[in-house]
Order: structure tokens, then C-alpha cells, then sequence
């Protein structure tokens, strides 16, 4: 043990504790457990923290609770805290991932960085001389830490790299590049912004030649995000790229084409499908990302009300008629119509689906791709099917007349038929497939319920704080729930977030249940509204309320709701 020093009054001051004795104090590890794991430091030597963490006698988060007292340096979590980019570009990720260190900020001319062993003067001695400034150091928890530079550094510098060799001269003239010539330098940059789009939980990337740069967007959460600007001398060999993958045809530019391709990153492999447009400055590419690795969601775990859901199964038990799902692109119709089939009896009923695409795979399903090149459409895959005994039909969409009317048929003759439909409202779903040519009284025969939805983004858990809404806002919600208002809440932005407040996704659902006197009134010939008014007034919860439910839960936000109800098609 250290020997203690006397103070200038003579006294002796006490020796500091260890880290183990101060653990010992606060009762996360026993002597013995000390004991132990300094028998193994001298065995096999490194740091204690580094053995109590990876024995499991003490959580990485109460370690650095108790360093952080020891040492006298500020605990930072990077949950809560945003990475600023003045930072991040003065320390090199090589740098940041060998000393697991991340730089926060930068405040009154000082670097702040959040590491994980604030002990290492090297590390410390390194960052000042590449960061040319003073250094604050804070501590943090390592696996927030590898996370924030995860989240935070971007490929950039590689990808600069690849296209740097890209570039011709200015003035020379850019020519799509060949079958052998797209897997030089473009295949390392298209790889690293797949990676990086599906480490980002990207839905979706847009490739879109602008007319001074090629700009890369990324869909998160259902929203755009800029997320890298290139030369316009990269447009044409990245393109090509993504064709050979997708085996389109690369000396076609002008013709939208459609393909696909999978991608592995890691022990993850995700489904690319592709499609191509031309536009004023060139061909734009939308690449979606389908991840096989993540599982179906439940028809709870979509955002069902438990008074929607319980209705909802019960439709779902019919042994015959017609249940569609309408919303916009992007609402999750097909998230719902998977979730639904999911819940259905494989082994006593036959299940069989014609899609485009076939988006996830079922055991126990008989799934079938719309081919058009073979001339299988959801009109002629559906009436093939109708051979084939099934109890259960999904169609992935009712786009036509054809195939509105085929459903209605099937569904006439004994089967239950799921499917989708483009309308902004359930109501709006009837009216859709009158437009459709399909007559008010088949309607009424086959149909039993619609549930409309849209995707709101969930405020998220790490950076969740109560707000008070603007005045607009608080308007909009007090209009439809009437009596006093809740507290309220916001995302104020973070590292895991990514500065945005949200983080995933919730449906907001309406069900109408086709009762005798909405099918009387059909037949009737009455309007949108007067059908609406009847649903009301037999319990149906709109849209918007069941969005205002979930404001009140705390799940999202109001301008969430305003943006998702008023979403059109």
C-alpha cells in the first residue's frame, strides 16, 4: 500500500483507496472476487477493470461510476450527448478506435474527449499532438463508447479515397464503365455506403445526380437524410455498378429498369432491390434495403390498440371474405399483412400469397412473384391460385380493376382474402374500389373490415424529455381530446438517435368493421362522410385519435401525428 503523506498540519492524510477497496465498499464485489481477479492480473496479466468486467463480477456501467469518483473526472453519457462534427474531424477513426476514445466537443478552445481508460497517457499525449490543442478528459462506458464511434465515423475518407481514382480530368467526358470495368475502385465505395446505410437502419438509399454533384440520401425512420455529396464524374460508374449486381442492362440509361441483389455485411445479409429512372441530369438509382435478419413484427408490436386488436383478430378468424389494409406508399401495409398472416393457423389451412415483390419468406406458405415477363400478374397469379384449394389469399396490392374484381370473386366463393389498397382513409377504401369498377353490392357481400395506418417515428428512450407543445400543436390535439392535456414529451437528440429525437417506428391505425347498416348505407349510394359518421358512432377511433393515444402514452409526438395523418397518397 502507498504510504500516506503528511499534510502541512502535521497530520497524516489517508492513502487513497484502490478501486477494488472502493468496490468492496459499495457492495459490488465481494473480497473474494477481489481476491480472484488479482490472481488472475498477475497470472495473465491486464488491467483489473478490464477482468471484473469480462468475469461478470461487476456491469461495465457501475465500474465507471466507480472510476469516475476514483479519478475525479466527469462520467459522460453518450446516450444523451450529441458528437459534434468540428470534433470528430480533428481525431482520425484508426486513432479513436485504438485508444477507444471518442471527441465530444469542443469548448473554450479545449478538445473534450470521453474515454474509456482515462489512465493511458499515451493515448492522451497522442490526441493533444493530433488535435493540436489542450484536451479534457472525461470517462465513459466502453461499450457506449465503440458504439458512438460506430455511429459517428463515417467511411468518408475510404470512399473519397475509391472515387479520388474515379475523377477523370475537368472536361473529360464521363462514359458508363463495362462489365469488367465496375469491379475496379466503385465496388469498394458502393460497399461502403451499402454498410454504412444498413448500420444507420436505412430503409432506403437515393442516388441522384443533381447538377453540380451527385447527392446520396439515406432514408431513416421514413425520413430523407443528406448524408454524402460526390462528383458528378462518379454518377456513371457507380450506376453501372449497381446494374451489373442488380443484372440489368448497363448500356440502357434511359428505360426504368427494376432488379435485385443481396448484400452481406458482417453475419448480416440484407435483399437490394433496385430500381433506375431518368432525370433531367441523369439516371437516378433507389436502392431498398430489405434485412433478412430482422424478425417479423407482431400485430401488437405494430402500435394495434388492444380494442383495434381484439377486433382486428376477430376478423381475422372469418373462414371467408375480404379484409384490406389501405394506406400510402411507405404506410407499412405490407409490415401489417405480414404480421397478420403470421398469426394464422399454417398447419389446418392452406396459405398461399402472390406478391411483388416476395419482401420475407414464410415457412409452411406457399408465396408466388408477380412476373410480368411470364405473364403473371396479381390478376392471372390470383386465378391460378384459385386451383389450388387455398383457404387463406394474400395479394400483395389491388392496383386494378382485374384484380379488384378476381379478390372479390375469391372471396365470394369461400376464401379469406387479405390484401392492400392505396386510399387515404378506411372509409376512403371503399369508395377506392368503386372507382375500381367494383359494384356497391359486391362490396358489401365480400368485404367484413379495412384498417388504415400510417408510420409515425417513435421519440426515443435515451434522450425522451417532457416539452410543452406550441400553440398550433397543443390546438391540434386538444380538438380532437377534448379535456385537460397530459404531459408531454420530445426527443432532444443524442448519439443514439443520431441528433434526430426518434428513433424507430409505430403505426397509427383506424379499423372499420363492415356492420349491416355501413353495407345498407353503401348500397344506398351515401356519401364518404355520412359512412364515416356511422363508423363513429359504432366506436370506430380514427387515425388521428389513436395517434393522440399514443401522444398521451408518450410514444410520440404531436407534430409526429399532424405529419402522419395529413400524409396523402
Amino acid at each position: 500500500m502507498k504510504r500516506a503523506d503528511n499534510d502541512s498540519s502535521g497530520t497524516e492524510k489517508p492513502a487513497p483507496k484502490t478501486l477494488g477497496e472502493m468496490l468492496i465498499e459499495e457492495g459490488l464485489i465481494t473480497r473474494e472476487q477481489l481476491d480472484n481477479a488479482l490472481e488472475i492480473q498477475r497470472r495473465q496479466g491486464g488491467t483489473l477493470s478490464e477482468i471484473l468486467v469480462k468475469r461478470g463480477m461487476v456491469r461495465p456501467e457501475q465500474l465507471a461510476m466507480i472510476l469516475s469518483i476514483k479519478l475525479n473526472l466527469p462520467l459522460i453519457d453518450l446516450k444523451r450527448h450529441v458528437v459534434q462534427p468540428q470534433a470528430l474531424r480533428l481525431i482520425p477513426e484508426e486513432m479513436a478506435r485504438r485508444y477507444r476514445l471518442i471527441p465530444l466537443d469542443i469548448i473554450n478552445g479545449a478538445l473534450h474527449v470521453v474515454m474509456a481508460n482515462p489512465e493511458d497517457i499515451r493515448a492522451i499525449e497522442d490526441v493533444k499532438a493530433q488535435a493540436r490543442m489542450r484536451v479534457e478528459i472525461a470517462l465513459g462506458v466502453p461499450d457506449d463508447i465503440e458504439r458512438a464511434i460506430n455511429m459517428n465515423y463515417r467511411s468518408v475518407a475510404a470512399i473519397e479515397r475509391e472515387i479520388s481514382q474515379l475523377a477523370p480530368a475537368q472536361g473529360t467526358e464521363t462514359k458508363p464503365v463495362t462489365r469488367e470495368e465496375a469491379s475496379t475502385p466503385i465496388t469498394e465505395t458502393l460497399d461502403l455506403l451499402i454498410t454504412q446505410a444498413i448500420q444507420d437502419r436505412a430503409s432506403d438509399i437515393h442516388i441522384e445526380p443533381q447538377e453540380d454533384r451527385l447527392r446520396v440520401r439515406f432514408r431513416i425512420d421514413g425520413i430523407l437524410h443528406d448524408m454524402f455529396s460526390f462528383p458528378l464524374a462518379v454518377h456513371s460508374p457507380l450506376v453501372s455498378r449497381v446494374k451489373i449486381l442488380a443484372d440489368m442492362d448497363i448500356s440502357e440509361q434511359r428505360r426504368p429498369q427494376d432488379g435485385q441483389f443481396s448484400f452481406k455485411t458482417g453475419d448480416r445479409e440484407v435483399d437490394i432491390r433496385v430500381a433506375t429512372m431518368e432525370t433531367l441530369h441523369g439516371e437516378r438509382v433507389t436502392l431498398r434495403i430489405l434485412d433478412k435478419s430482422l424478425a417479423l413484427f407482431t400485430l401488437r408490436e405494430l402500435g394495434l390498440q388492444p380494442e383495434i386488436l381484439k377486433k382486428y383478430h376477430t376478423l381475422l378468424k372469418s373462414p371467408h371474405g375480404m379484409i384490406l389494409v389501405g394506406g400510402p406508399t411507405g404506410s407499412g401495409k405490407t409490415t401489417t399483412l405480414y404480421a397478420s398472416i403470421n398469426e394464422l393457423d399454417r398447419n389446418e389451412s392452406n396459405i398461399m400469397t402472390i406478391e411483388d415483390p416476395i419482401e420475407y419468406q414464410f415457412n409452411d406458405i406457399n408465396q408466388s412473384q408477380v412476373n410480368p415477363k411470364a405473364g403473371i400478374t396479381f390478376a392471372t397469379g390470383l386465378r391460378a391460385i384459385m386451383r389450388h384449394d387455398p383457404d387463406i389469399i394474400l395479394i400483395g396490392e389491388i392496383r386494378d380493376g382485374d384484380t379488384a374484381a378476381t379478390a372479390v370473386q375469391a372471396a365470394l366463393t369461400g376464401h379469406l382474402v387479405l390484401s392492400s389498397i392505396h386510399a387515404n382513409d378506411a372509409v376512403g377504401v371503399l369508395f377506392r374500389l368503386i372507382d375500381l369498377g367494383v359494384e356497391a353490392s359486391a362490396i358489401t357481400t365480400t368485404l367484413i373490415g379495412v384498417i388504415s395506418q400510417r408510420m409515425v417515428r417513435r421519440i426515443c428512450p435515451n434522450c425522451k424529455a417532457p416539452y410543452k407543445p406550441d400553440g398550433e400543436e397543443l390546438a391540434f390535439y386538444l380538438q380532437e381530446m377534448k379535456g385537460s392535456a397530459p404531459g408531454f414529451f420530445y426527443g432532444m437528440g443524442c448519439n443514439l438517435c443520431a441528433g434526430t429525437g426518434y428513433r424507430g417506428r409505430t403505426g397509427i391505425f383506424e379499423l372499420l368493421v363492415m356492420s349491416e347498416p355501413i353495407r345498407r348505407m353503401l348500397r344506398q349510394s351515401a356519401s364518404a362522410s355520412e359512412i364515416r359518421t356511422q363508423a363513429l358512432a359504432e366506436g370506430m377511433i380514427t387515425m388521428k385519435r389513436d395517434g393522440l393515444l399514443k401522444v398521451q402514452e408518450g410514444i410520440t409526438t404531436i407534430s409526429e401525428v399532424i405529419r402522419g395523418v395529413f400524409s396523402v397518397i
